[in-house]
């Protein structure tokens, strides 16, 4: 158990004081825990989750053809003329909308279309790209808690215990609404000033035409067809069983050839180093998951919590929230879902239930709640807790404004701590009170 530890240590301090390239840091990483035996060769290839790797290819190929039609400055300028320039307003405008796709689609793809826009936008207002794309990211989390597909540790949850949209939705939304609104108002303060806006930058966001943005018309109602075709497929893929990796990649190659794009230009506009990123972070993540790190760590937090059930709620959902911003949070609830069903039949035993319905709503219930607002949540904590930060902070270092390790922690973990502050009051009033 000693060895993968060590290794992802010493990767996770490279990563974290930005000595080399992340991404080179996590191959390295993901080849070392190979090449000294801590995981089979076809096991750390299997632990590469694809369907991840898939929707960020699929998603990189779509956001690259829609950004050549012009489409994201015309969504910047309408959407700066409506606030009348105001950066704040906008800020706050989009963060809300952020927030609301990320529950309908998956926060990865959200700041993937989002973060395009944030930055032209950003620019025509002379205002700061770096701090607007961490809160976006920050929002993304938030919003895709509170839903079954908007976060990959819910789909991963709703998958293994057969909850329903419906079930994530009335259970994780209040919540999230609520640190919403906390952080709104927490923003406002931390960033108000930051986002003022000049009478000169104002007048020309008056003055100008949002309809001149739009450079290619008919590929962008192709390519908008074929969008729209991609959504249809997210909505739908729980109820035919297809995976959202294969709904985009499929997607974006199709809206390639309908727009007759170059795919060699498609291609090339891949981040490949996030792919890669996330490649060697699976490996070493599942290296751990092998040598039964999170086992242990799972059955440390039953001893700790002596038999209460609400303390271990509650150590569920710090627990996982901190070592979620350690590991990426999707291998974390992969790791930890069949630990908290371990978990139920010994409080339910220790309860004398034995009828499912009163086992789940008593037992089951608030621990996986805690689970994915913890996971969710935590993944605010570092640039590396959640998939959507580190695709953003690749956009934002390719567009010149980069985002380090330091800058989103700085942001993200206060954040990350007000929302499972009431997080925890939730779970206590909804559960135990």
């Amino acid at each position: 158990m000693l060895f993968p530890i060590i290794v992802f240590l010493i990767v996770y301090l490279f990563i974290a004081t930005e000595w080399i390239d992340k991404t080179i840091a996590a191959i390295i990483g993901g080849g070392l825990v190979v090449g000294l035996h801590l995981i089979g060769y076809e096991e750390a290839l299997h632990a590469i989750d694809l369907n991840v790797l898939f929707l960020l290819i699929g998603m990189m190929m779509v956001v690259n053809t829609l950004s050549e039609t012009g489409v994201f400055e015309w969504l910047a300028i309408k959407l700066a003329r409506l606030a009348k320039g105001n950066g704040l307003v906008i800020a706050i405008l989009f963060m809300i909308l952020t927030a609301f796709l990320s529950a309908f689609l998956d926060n990865v793809t959200t700041v993937i279309l989002m973060a395009p826009i944030t930055i032209l936008l950003a620019q025509l207002l002379e205002i700061p790209v770096a701090p607007l794309l961490i809160m976006e990211a920050i929002f993304s989390n938030i919003g895709g808690t509170a839903t079954l597909v908007g976060d990959p540790p819910n789909i991963l949850i709703g998958s293994q215990t057969h909850l329903s949209f419906n079930d994530f939705i009335i259970n994780l939304a209040p919540p999230v609404l609520i640190s919403m609104v906390l952080l709104i108002g927490l923003m406002i303060l931390v960033f108000g000033k930051k986002m003022n806006t000049t009478p000169e930058t104002r007048k020309r966001i008056e003055r100008s035409r949002p309809e001149k943005a739009i450079l290619e018309p008919l590929i962008l109602k192709k390519a908008l067809l074929i969008f729209g075709l991609i959504l249809v497929g997210f909505f739908g893929g729980r109820f035919f069983d297809i995976e959202p990796g294969i709904v985009a990649l499929v997607g974006g190659m199709a809206m390639v050839a309908f727009c007759k794009k170059s795919l060699h230009a498609s291609l090339a506009s891949v981040e490949w180093d996030t792919i890669l990123f996330f490649a060697g972070l699976f490996m070493m993540v599942a290296a751990l998951e092998v040598h039964g790190v999170f086992t242990a760590l799972g059955h440390a937090i039953l001893s700790a919590c002596n038999g209460s059930l609400m303390l271990t709620a509650f150590a569920v959902l710090w627990v996982s929230a901190l070592a979620s911003t350690i590991v990426n949070n999707i291998p974390l609830v992969m790791a930890m879902i069949p630990l908290v069903q371990g978990i139920v039949p010994t409080f339910a035993k220790q309860m004398g239930l034995d009828l499912p319905a009163e086992i789940h709503a008593q037992i089951a219930a608030p621990l996986l709640w805690s689970l994915a607002l913890g996971a969710c949540l935590g993944g605010n904590g570092t640039l590396v807790g959640a998939s959507a930060n580190v695709v953003i902070a690749q956009v934002a270092n390719r567009n010149g404004c980069p985002i380090t390790f330091g800058s989103f922690t700085k942001y993200g973990f206060p954040f990350m701590l007000v929302s499972l502050l009431v997080s925890t009051a939730y779970i206590y009033f909804r559960y135990f009170l």
